[in-house]
């Protein structure tokens, strides 16, 4: 056994990744402030072909040193826009009929392993600030709400890590499983 070498995994090029089909997904993050967790959403966003990244309210945008440390180029390869009010973005989305989700722990939040990704959906994953979560505007416009089961003493999970579970839980059930 040996490790593959960069060249031997055949990714695709920045260009060939713009023109590739996508997930019918997009991301938005509401008034994420950490740059750091800017950056690897936007790393996970290009590892399953989100179709979009859109950065609402205080979330810092590119250019920046410490979005460039944790995407590692993906800035450059994922389709990103910057909308300074989260509410506008949803309810454009809403109008192109994505079901908008909330990862959030709510009353009437599902348990991830409990929800079931309709295929042919196009979907817009809502996630919140560090500390505040999902602001309380968009709370009221989000078609569901789904959580990410936990076991331990903490209450959540860093916002990149979440995303990057619930991407790839949604991008497999949509894409690997019957």
């Amino acid at each position: 056994m040996r490790k593959l070498k960069t060249i031997e995994l055949k990714r695709l090029s920045i260009e060939e990744y713009h023109q590739a089909i996508k997930n019918p997904l997009v991301v938005l993050l509401d008034n994420v402030r950490s740059a750091y967790n800017v950056g690897s959403v936007f790393r996970t966003a290009d590892a399953f072909g989100v179709q979009e990244l859109i950065l609402c309210g205080i979330s810092p945008c590119p250019p920046h040193k410490e979005i460039y440390k944790t995407a590692i180029g993906a800035e450059n390869s994922v389709k990103w826009t910057y909308e300074e009010k989260i509410l506008n973005s949803v309810i454009s989305l809403k109008a192109e009929g994505y079901t908008i989700v909330g990862v959030e722990q709510t009353s009437n939040s599902v348990s991830m392993q409990n929800y079931n990704w309709e295929k042919g959906t196009k979907f817009a994953l809502v996630f919140g600030n560090e500390v505040d979560g999902i602001s309380e505007e968009i709370l009221e416009l989000c078609d569901f709400f789904i959580e990410i089961p936990q076991f331990g003493t903490k209450h959540s999970l860093n916002v990149s890590v979440a995303a990057g579970v619930v991407i790839w839980d949604l991008v497999k059930k949509l894409t690997y499983e019957k």
